[in-house]
């Protein structure tokens, strides 16, 4: 896993990444972190999570994504069901969930450069270490990169 500082949104406007990732509830909602910032620069990603059943459990480990066109090149941006809810304290990050995404990023956009930001740890209450590892393992041998967030 490569890190880099910076904001995810800024670099794939800058063709930075062919892929980028972010961890989303299963209620449509893309309403804080992130997500809200995905959802106002690529309203395209937030179509494609309206098109998913909002508040199905099923959703839970599943994708579901965009494309735009960004300076004459194509960037994909995934939304990753990751947590089932957004409310209350505590963890809300699902790990089974977390694998279930990133195996099937890796089915799909192998070979790609990747991209995402703490899914799970930020907002989602997950520990990030344990993330890191499922990450790590799911995208074993693809280029991916964590971009921690820095103004």
């Amino acid at each position: 896993m490569k890190t880099v500082k910076g904001d995810l949104v800024s670099l794939a406007l800058q063709n930075e990444f062919d892929v980028i990732i972010h961890g989303c509830n299963c209620f449509c909602t893309m309403g804080a972190g992130i997500a809200k910032l995905i959802k106002q620069e690529f309203p395209e990603a937030y179509k494609a999570d309206l098109e998913t059943q909002k508040g199905d459990k099923e959703k839970l480990g599943s994708i579901s994504f965009a494309d735009k066109l960004v300076n004459n090149k194509r960037l994909i941006i995934v939304n990753a069901y990751t947590q089932y809810h957004w409310r209350g304290n505590g963890q809300k990050a699902d790990y089974e969930a977390i694998k279930s995404c990133f195996k099937k990023i890796k089915e799909q956009y192998s070979g790609l450069s990747i991209a995402y930001p703490a899914i799970g740890a930020g907002l989602a209450g997950g520990d990030w270490k344990v993330i890191t590892r499922i990450i790590e393992e799911e995208l074993a041998g693809e280029n991916h990169t964590f971009v921690e967030f820095s103004k």
